[in-house]
């Protein structure tokens, strides 16, 4: 026999029923008016719009709108085109001329030049501009769209005409090659037996880059390792794990993902570590980013590395892609990444109206103020971690800013920016076979700069121009080492302009263990690692 209480229970649940039934009642109701809607815009769109469309077109512009309207800005959907472009971009090879390009002023302009590709050996240089691939007139096009030109099967020819100021306009006609992209553009031993190994990217071969690069300069007798990843906006996530497993033993977390509905995927290291010991100090600055972050953040809260330089960029959120018909792809964001100690990567940004991203707490440097009011995470040895977003440095290291003098004399440059940049590259290309490794600004050198710079219309008064006199040593010094020797050399060349790089070679002096390395960073504040006066 039913108690009173017993029929109460399955009185309430009958009335339960169809309060639940009727709520997917008036799901199904919103989401057939909204259908209705859809097709009832794309209708009277195909039906009455000025312009002629076709539904494919129709549907695309939709499926961008909608995509649009989710204000996630990694969000994109992806042509067969872009995918392509996509893919070739983050895979580090691509048929092409060997040269990146950016949009100045409306025009198509070099932003640099590879080596051992068919753009150097044809003469191209920085700044020039392209007015011309093959029979299209390329004013006022997008960048995607002149780089889809020139890029095509290796060994097929391509035209381009380009324009350079205080010369005549000139035509080159290139043979497609495949073009490597490295991670590591080079890798270099500084003094006191320190590896300098900069990462620019996360393409598919970065880790193995690293791997041989530091496999290398540890056999020459490297006692500790700076990893450089300032300006590295990432890349593919499985590099992100395979590098870091080249300092992390096997069975470490590297990161966790956390999504929406699903459990909590964490990712480990699956192999022995290369250097599981050499002490390592990891640069960052504002602009790195992504797997980047993921990186500097393991071997932080691993006690594995000392992080110095600036707070990262702090982008944690996980994109997928998703192919879709017709070789389209979404890419959506789909989830967070969150370090080992549990801090979230992810920084807080707002989307202005015109798209771009605004930090609602930006400070770099992370001001006393800005740091205590982070959430305090602790590491595998008990040191604090700072939450909150991105990843703050154990070390805060500014880089050098430019005096007042400094900035005026770049003020007057920047009026006629490339006429000055080729002032500059015609002078150092002209010294390149004529100087030695040991080179040093001279005042003839000075001068002659000088007298080039009013040559091509840059008005700078002599006063001006020798009041800066350690920017033009510096400006003179990096072109000129970078043609006649490289990359590498230059680099060496400039860590005494570097603060961060040269703090961290000093700190890699002083502590040859990992654990000495670290326990000199709580004594290394902000107020005591001011670039030092040039």
């Amino acid at each position: 026999m039913n108690s009173p209480r017993a029929k109460k229970l399955l009185l309430a649940a009958t009335l339960v029923a169809p309060i639940v039934i009727g709520g997917f009642v008036v799901q199904e109701r919103t989401a057939q008016s909204g259908v209705r809607l859809f097709q009832q815009v794309v209708a009277i769109v195909n039906d009455r719009f000025v312009d002629s469309l076709s539904v494919g077109a129709l549907y695309e512009k939709a499926a961008r709108g909608l995509v649009t309207e989710l204000k996630d800005p990694y969000a994109e959907l992806y042509t067969p085109k872009d995918l392509d472009m996509f893919n070739q971009n983050t895979g580090g090879f691509y048929g092409g001329v060997g040269m990146t390009i950016v949009s100045q002023e409306g025009l198509i302009t070099v932003e640099k030049v590879f080596p051992r590709t068919p753009a150097e050996r044809a003469g191209i240089r920085v700044g020039d501009k392209i007015v011309g691939v093959d029979t299209a007139n390329v004013r006022g096009w997008r960048i995607e769209q002149v780089s889809a030109k020139l890029k095509g099967p290796p060994g097929t020819p391509v035209n381009a005409r380009f324009l350079r100021p205080g010369s005549e306009p000139f035509a080159v006609t290139f043979t497609r090659e495949v073009v490597r992209i490295p991670a590591v553009p080079y890798a270099i031993m500084l003094d006191h037996k320190v590896a300098y190994i900069p990462v620019q990217g996360f393409s598919e071969t970065a880790s193995s880059e690293v791997r041989a690069s530091l496999t290398r300069l540890v056999a020459e007798g490297a006692k500790g390792v700076v990893l450089d990843l300032r300006g590295n906006p990432g890349g593919f996530l499985e590099q992100a794990d395979t590098m870091t497993n080249i300092f992390l033993e096997k069975g470490q977390e590297i990161v966790s993902v956390r999504q929406r509905g699903d459990p909590t995927i964490t990712h480990v290291t699956t192999q022995k570590a290369l250097a599981p010991a050499i002490p390592v100090i990891i640069l960052t600055d504002g602009r790195s980013a992504s797997a980047s972050e993921i990186v500097a953040g393991a071997l932080q809260d691993h006690d594995r590395a000392l992080v110095l330089g600036t707070t990262s960029f702090g982008k944690g959120l996980v994109q997928s892609m998703y192919r879709l018909d017709g070789g389209y792809a979404i890419k959506l964001t789909t989830a967070k990444w969150y370090t080992p100690s549990g801090r979230s990567i992810q920084r807080e940004r707002k989307i202005t109206d015109d798209g771009q991203l605004i930090e609602v707490h930006p400070d770099s440097l992370e001001s006393d103020s800005v740091r205590a009011a982070r959430p305090k995470f602790k590491s595998d040895g008990g040191r604090t971690v700072y939450g909150g977003g991105a990843i703050t440095p154990d070390i805060i290291v500014p880089f050098d800013t430019l005096t007042s003098v400094e900035q005026r004399f770049d003020r007057m440059l920047a009026v006629k920016s490339q006429e000055a940049y080729l002032a500059l590259y015609d002078y150092a290309f002209e010294l390149r076979g004529k100087v030695k490794p040991d080179f040093v600004i001279t005042p003839e050198m000075r001068d002659e700069f000088f007298q080039r710079l009013g040559k091509r219309g840059v008005s700078v008064e002599r006063k001006d121009f020798d009041a800066a006199q350690a920017y033009v040593n510096r400006m003179l010094d990096n072109r000129i080492s970078t043609l006649a020797f490289g990359d590498s050399t230059a680099k060496r060349r400039f860590v005494k302009e570097d603060p961060q790089l040269r703090k961290a070679v000093e700190l890699l002096q002083r502590g040859s263990t990992t654990k000495d390395l670290l326990a000199l960073a709580p004594s290394a504040t902000p107020a005591t690692t001011k670039p030092e006066p040039r």
